[in-house]
């Protein structure tokens, strides 16, 4: 659709030209791309996608895969009220419809009462002798052993909630609790969440590390892994620290589902009050590491060999 990944496209681009080229013309995309081709077609993302992949096609299987907090993700303007009237008939369009948590398909099913399509959550699949594999390769910033080292992996988008995650820290460095945190991703809001970091003196202990193709090093070696997020559909990565043997911080969200029966985990109040309080304690009394998790994917590639 484009010649450019999303982050060199300007403002007007990703704003308006690029929605509105989906809006008009996702049928005209999606033929081009795809008629005739395939037996299965997948959708494997909420929003352009899954409308692009709707067009009618009556020889092919089509799945659409929801791996977010659906009555969150669009946020709550005139334009998020105009995505979920045009969402309810793109969705109904699909033969089955594939959530990564229970959560998501019950926050759906508010939303979008009227769609009769069946559902099913299956879980996200981790390759767990990769992670380990990958997870023994060095660093390329070394941690202090001698201090708290906090590590999140997530895309640098408001969803995630980094910048009330600056707040936090900053608090809790200046109420004499130090530590440092260690942020892995790249996004939309990295500039905004640079000068954030400028602008509150943190530059030696909020660190912005970018986009790694290996962060397994940095989960395995901090001291506590987190995903503070506003909201979340499970979060892959908090299956990857279970893998490692990490103690794990979340907010309450649907990622909460990843840490049943994981007995080293905190869950926090999704607030900066909760977040503040919960990195608080964790630096007061540090968690030890679980017992080795046993994990078992098997399920995980019945379920999708079935739906195929």
């Amino acid at each position: 659709m484009c010649d450019k990944s999303y982050l060199q496209l300007n403002k007007f681009q990703r704003k308006i030209s690029m929605p509105l080229k989906v809006l008009l013309f996702k049928n005209n995309i999606a033929k081009k791309q795809l008629e005739g081709k395939y037996d299965v077609e997948i959708a494997f993302l909420e929003g352009p996608i899954t409308r692009i992949f709707s067009y009618k096609n009556k020889n092919v299987k089509k799945i659409a895969w929801i791996h977010n907090d659906i009555s969150q993700v669009f946020g709550k303007g005139i334009k998020s009220k105009l995505k979920r009237i045009l969402d309810n008939k793109i969705y109904s369009k699909y033969d089955k419809l594939i959530f990564v948590s229970k959560d998501n398909m019950q926050k759906f099913n508010e939303i979008y009462p009227d769609i009769n399509v069946d559902k099913q959550v299956i879980y996200n699949y981790i390759d767990k002798e990769k992670v380990l594999r990958k997870a023994e390769n060095g660093q390329d910033i070394e941690f202090d052993e001698n201090v708290i080292n906090f590590v999140t992996v997530t895309r640098l988008v408001e969803q995630k909630a980094i910048d009330r995650l600056i707040k936090v820290h900053k608090k809790l460095i200046d109420n004499g609790y130090y530590h440092k945190i260690y942020v892995i991703g790249d996004g939309p809001e990295r500039e905004k969440l640079e000068n954030l970091v400028k602008a509150n003196d943190i530059d030696e202990t909020f660190l912005l590390l970018g986009k790694k193709e290996n962060p397994y090093p940095y989960i395995k070696n901090a001291t506590y892994f987190c995903l503070l997020s506003k909201f979340e559909g499970y979060g892959m990565v908090i299956e990857e620290a279970k893998i490692l043997n990490k103690p794990i911080i979340i907010t309450d969200t649907a990622a909460r589902e990843a840490l049943v029966n994981y007995k080293n985990s905190k869950i926090l109040n999704n607030t900066e009050e909760g977040i503040y309080n919960g990195l608080k304690k964790a630096i007061e009394t540090k968690l030890q590491e679980s017992e080795t998790e046993v994990y078992d994917n098997e399920n995980i590639i019945e379920e999708l060999k079935s739906i195929l």
